[in-house]
């Protein structure tokens, strides 16, 4: 128990025990003394009762060493000494009712300590992190090509991490959140050909298999550490494998994955796919876009008007795969009962107003048909991008009500861990810039443009069977060597007999 939360201390009783007992000592040395007189004895006890009083005052023994003086040179003093020593105990115990009149009884002080104790406890239970009912989640996730690509680089998870299941199956769509707790995300790929689908895959994989491993978070700090972790790890794993493969090359994917234990709700955000929130009538981005447009907004150089036919709003500053390490902003929330959570692709966040997608979200209670609904409208909308969208509805008795403030207060929230400030207090952001190629969108003018990210140093421990220098096998593309052997030779052959033929 913290120094704040300690029982009060009844002002006065100890105080008023401590006082009278050399009040009392004196009093029984008194009437000691005047036994001793009427037998005709020397009295013996007053200096006796002054030894018994630990706390007498250096004055008191003074006076009890002179008064011991005096009995031995006059008998006839020490029956007197008695006498005046008793009126001095009476006129000392005088004061002792009033004192105790002050300070409460010991009964009003055990009350008092036992309802400060109470008041601890509770605050101590409030503090815990354990929730006081269950949790539960109806959760259901959609990808769609759209209407201008040919193939969908985009991917998403969903799993429920304390049954170690994965998917949407019937089961798998309404979760009572466990321990080890639950898992959603979203990534959108990048790179052309099947590279983008490469990365998000890789990246959906790794977050999933990072998370599940190991024992049960201990901690929401331990919760949040592992979903940096397993964002950092994929990213470093995909830049391992375009390295590796040089026609995969400059793939990268984006990365918007939460996290959930006991009322916490964790956002892991690189690039700009979006995590919203939904609370009574509000829709609130709980993420923050790593993009240039979202820069130029922040700096009031850009309005949210003009950012949607700004040219250049298809450059993000970082991805997972165009560098060994990528800087995961972290951010959380507290979960109401009733809140709506919503991960998507820029596919939805930029063909969709953030009215239609409240609307959307407040109209269907379901979330499978959320989804088929955010996805129809991003396509009649256009359709440019892959869209991709995951819903998740939170109730049960483990979740607070929501009142006016909760609502009211519901915005963007950094979550700091300890070990990240320490390491990216160093790095500001803008230094260290390296590039990698992201195609511009269909049908668009802008050309092929540039993502640039912040490079820090990653020095988060791997888990076992998981480090980046280990080998992923990925699907080749390549013909076999033998076969290019032979188309080889039979091309040397062609040459050589149409010569021959010519020759003749």
């Amino acid at each position: 128990m913290s120094e704040l939360s300690q029982p009060k201390k009844p002002v006065g009783d100890e105080d008023t025990l401590v006082d009278s007992a050399p009040v009392v000592a004196k009093a029984a040395s008194a009437r000691a003394s005047d036994a001793d007189a009427a037998d005709g004895r020397p009295s013996k006890k007053t200096a006796s009762g002054s030894a018994a009083n630990d706390r007498a005052t250096k004055d008191g023994a003074a006076k009890d060493l002179a008064t011991k003086d005096l009995d031995k040179t006059d008998p006839d003093h020490s029956a007197a000494a008695p006498a005046a020593e008793a009126k001095a105990s009476s006129d000392a115990t005088e004061p002792a009712p009033k004192a105790s009149e002050e300070s409460p009884s010991p009964a009003e002080t055990k009350d008092e300590s036992a309802e400060t104790k109470d008041e601890s406890a509770a605050e101590a239970k409030a503090e815990e992190p354990k929730t006081a009912g269950p949790i539960t989640l109806r959760v259901f996730g959609r990808t769609d090509v759209g209407q201008v690509r040919e193939h969908n680089e985009d991917n998403f998870v969903v799993a429920d991490l304390t049954k170690a299941s994965r998917g949407l199956m019937e089961h798998d769509r309404t979760q009572t959140v466990g321990d080890r707790g639950t898992v959603l995300g979203v990534c959108d790929g990048m790179g052309g050909a099947a590279a983008g689908e490469v990365a998000s895959q890789l990246a959906v994989d790794i977050v999933y298999q990072r998370m599940l491993s190991g024992d049960a978070p201990t901690s929401r700090d331990d919760l949040a550490t592992r979903l940096v972790s397993a964002i950092e790890t994929a990213g470093m794993r995909i830049f391992s494998e375009a390295k590796a493969d040089r026609s995969r090359r400059g793939m990268g994917t984006t990365a918007t994955i939460a996290a959930m234990i006991d009322d916490h709700l964790f956002f892991g955000q690189v690039g700009d796919s979006r995590g919203y929130l939904l609370r009574g009538d509000r829709l609130v981005q709980v993420t923050r876009d790593q993009s240039l447009v979202n820069q130029l907004i922040e700096a009031g150089q850009l309005t949210e008007e003009e950012a949607e036919t700004f040219e250049h709003n298809n450059i993000i500053l970082q991805a997972l795969g165009t560098a060994d390490s990528v800087q995961v902003d972290l951010t959380y929330v507290d979960l109401r009962r009733g809140d709506t959570v919503l991960l998507c692709s820029d596919g939805l966040s930029g063909m969709v107003r953030n009215d239609e997608i409240r609307e959307v979200l407040r109209t269907f209670d379901d979330p499978l048909e959320a989804c088929r609904e955010l996805t129809d409208r991003a396509n009649l909308a256009g359709g440019h991008d892959n869209v991709t969208v995951v819903v998740a509805k939170f109730e049960g008795d483990g979740l607070k009500e929501a009142s006016s403030d909760d609502i009211a207060g519901l915005k963007y929230r950094k979550y700091e861990l300890p070990e990240l400030a320490s390491r990216n207090g160093d790095t500001a952001p803008g230094q260290n810039i390296r590039t990698s190629m992201r195609p511009g969108k269909p049908n668009s003018l802008t050309p092929d443009i540039e993502v640039g990210y912040d490079e820090y140093d990653s020095e988060y421990p791997d888990s076992e069977g998981y480090r980046p220098e280990d080998p992923v096998e990925l699907p080749r593309e390549q013909a076999p060597s033998w076969i290019v052997t032979m188309m080889i030779v039979s091309a040397v052959t062609c040459v050589v007999v149409a010569g021959y033929y010519l020759l003749r």
